[in-house]
């Protein structure tokens, strides 16, 4: 990125040390394009150089310091502007000074908390990101890099099954049970559907993954309702007595992990809605909440301390995994 102004000017780039070993993942852009970015998880360090190349040779840079920094922050797109950091960590690289030629500057931020996942929404965008400033008395020169943040799980300890029930007296009763609450984004979703009772014509059945992203609070809240998958059932009128088995891959859907009141700012539900219409059209709704994780591998034994204890940070019976990669299977 180049600023033009009188005199000298310069440009910026950062470089990651790990740059060339370091896995990258996709993630969704404001504007809903998909680019890919550096991964990280909680606890691990950010190190890298940044390179400040002087445009016209033979003149000097007036600055009045420069700085790296990393940024963790959440935007509300209806308060646009105003941006509310959560991670916020400064090295300074250099004092006020003058540059007679193009310079590397290391940095390292040791062990960095990144408590919350990467994400963007309809209403919201969670980012990290590391910005490099030359501070200038007219205008700074300025560069950004984004990375992307992935937060860890163990496998729940509590994982119990679904079992729920849809009635209208004297007309249907029907019981649907999932084998767990609890899924890993490359899970599958086993049940099974029993029909005890059918005095109505039903035609149609499906189950829909519904993701619901709730922003802001008090009276100024924003839910957004987004169907994810629809899974048909069944397309006919079922029997009393019968039984019809489900298996719903997650692999092949974009989904993110279950976020729940992310700095107090925004949460990401997912909910499992069983519909069914019956032959003048009428649809019957059920509804139930399930929880989605992302899959990490064991925790490295020679993770540091530091490291271990930001990964006991994660709510309920589910654990932060630092310094970990995806499990693919």
């Amino acid at each position: 990125m180049s600023f033009f102004s009188f005199g000298q000017t310069a440009e910026i780039d950062i470089v990651l040390n790990d740059a060339e070993t370091r896995k990258k993942a996709e993630h969704k852009t404001e504007d809903g394009k998909k680019d890919k970015y550096f991964l990280f998880y909680d606890g691990e360090t950010v190190s890298g150089k940044v390179n400040v190349t002087l445009k016209n040779q033979g003149k000097r840079l007036e600055h009045q310091g420069i700085k790296v920094e990393f940024v963790g922050q959440i935007e509300l797109y209806y308060d646009r502007g105003n941006h509310h950091e959560f991670v916020s960590l400064v090295k300074d690289l250099a004092r006020p000074g003058e540059m007679a030629q193009s310079q590397t500057f290391d940095f390292e931020f040791t062990h960095v908390e990144k408590p919350y996942e990467s994400y963007t929404g309809q209403n919201v965008k969670l980012r990290y990101f590391l910005r490099a400033t030359i501070s200038r008395r007219l205008n700074d020169i300025c560069k950004e890099m984004d990375i992307v943040v992935h937060t860890l799980s163990t496998y729940p300890e509590l994982n119990s099954s679904i079992k729920m029930e849809v009635g209208i007296e004297d007309c249907l009763h029907i019981e649907f049970e999932y084998n767990k609450s609890k899924y890993h984004l490359k899970d599958v979703i086993v049940g099974k559907i029993y029909f005890l009772l059918v005095r109505i014509k039903i035609k149609h059945m499906e189950i829909d993954i519904i993701k619901r992203e709730t922003t802001g609070t008090g009276p100024n809240v924003y839910h957004e309702n987004d169907t994810i998958a629809k899974y048909e059932i069944m397309d006919g009128a079922p029997v009393r007595g019968e039984s019809i088995p489900i298996r719903l891959f997650l692999a092949g859907y974009e989904m993110t992990p279950t976020m729940r009141d992310i700095n107090k700012k925004y949460s990401v539900r997912y909910y499992l809605n069983l519909v069914l219409i019956d032959e003048e059209e009428r649809r019957y709704f059920k509804q139930q909440e399930i929880t989605l994780w992302r899959k990490g591998d064991i925790v490295r034994k020679s993770m540091s301390h530091q490291a271990a204890i930001a990964s006991q940070r994660f709510e309920g019976s589910e654990k932060t995994l630092p310094q970990a990669s995806e499990d693919d299977n």
